[in-house]
């Protein structure tokens, strides 16, 4: 039994107790997400807000967006685990995968990832097949994109067309938005994307197609995923996983979510889906 002396002792413990909940809660883990930045640093926020919300009731536990500052920014916050999941590209989940050593876990994609494809936009009338670019000036977007510049990269070189000799100059504009724009404003003859920003720039009407027009578009391949770290437990993979399948567009708070993310559903996805994106990138000499 314990005998306390005065008052003062029993508050001096029981501040002591409170603060010491007040650390425990302070301790409570975070989970962490981030995203390739290859959209504007508002758009990715506001993407980012209801799939937060509705993972936070999913997972049980706090649940925060973590912007990074570029993609390879993305690719080691995951490698070395100051995020727990992160939205890639099929080529910054490659580069993941080979930076963590074989640790990378795509989770999910959305069904479109399943044939995503990229496009070729010029305001420049004359142009009108990829063999037009030739002697021009063409923006990618991030070095580290795959529909903003690994796929298109790659089919230019099945076309015989090299961009770095058959180019007048190569430009990376960091993000598919800031592509589009470049085009429109004439500082580039033409630029290559990602189908669902130019669609939804369409849709929106933040273009002005008749000046603006795709000029290509390119067979379908793998995309983006949700990935995590090996290391996570499995029963909170499993977690993730079923959050993200059991979204549909039949609830206010699915429709939300899917329409933010241009997904119809989320589908399973596994790591030999990005085999061809990888040897893509080897053969453009992107990864040694």
């Amino acid at each position: 039994m314990l005998i306390f002396s005065s008052p003062r002792t029993v508050k001096a413990l029981l501040a002591g107790a409170v603060l010491a909940f007040g650390s425990l809660v302070g301790a409570q883990p975070v989970f962490k997400v981030t995203a390739i930045p290859d959209e504007s640093p508002t758009e990715l926020a506001r993407k980012a807000v209801p799939l937060v919300k509705y993972l936070e009731q999913k997972l049980g536990m706090k649940v925060e967006f973590t912007p990074v500052s570029d993609y390879a920014a993305a690719v080691e916050a995951l490698a070395n685990k100051q995020v727990d999941m992160a939205w890639y590209g099929g080529f910054t989940f490659v580069q993941a995968n080979i930076r963590s050593g074989g640790k990378a876990v795509p989770l999910v994609q959305r069904e479109e990832d399943e044939k995503f494809r990229s496009v070729f936009i010029s305001g420049d009338p004359a142009i009108k097949s990829l063999a037009d670019l030739k002697g021009k000036t063409v923006s990618f977007g991030s070095q580290s994109s795959t529909s903003g510049h690994l796929m298109p990269r790659s089919f230019l070189l099945q076309a015989n067309i090299d961009p770095d000799k058959d180019f007048k100059r190569v430009a990376y504009s960091g993000a598919h938005d800031a592509t589009i724009a470049a085009v429109a404003a004439g500082k580039v003859d033409a630029g290559a994307l990602n189908i669902s920003v130019w669609e939804k720039f369409v849709t929106d009407k933040k273009v002005d197609t008749s000046k603006v027009k795709v000029i290509y578009t390119t067979p379908p391949y793998f995309d983006y995923n949700w990935t995590v770290h090996a290391d996570m437990p499995a029963a909170q993979r499993e977690k993730l996983t079923k959050a993200f399948l059991d979204l549909n567009k039949s609830t206010p708070e699915g429709k939300e979510i899917l329409e933010l993310q241009r997904a119809t559903k989320f589908v399973p996805t596994k790591a030999d889906n990005y085999k061809g994106i990888e040897t893509a990138a080897r053969s453009a000499g992107l990864i040694k």
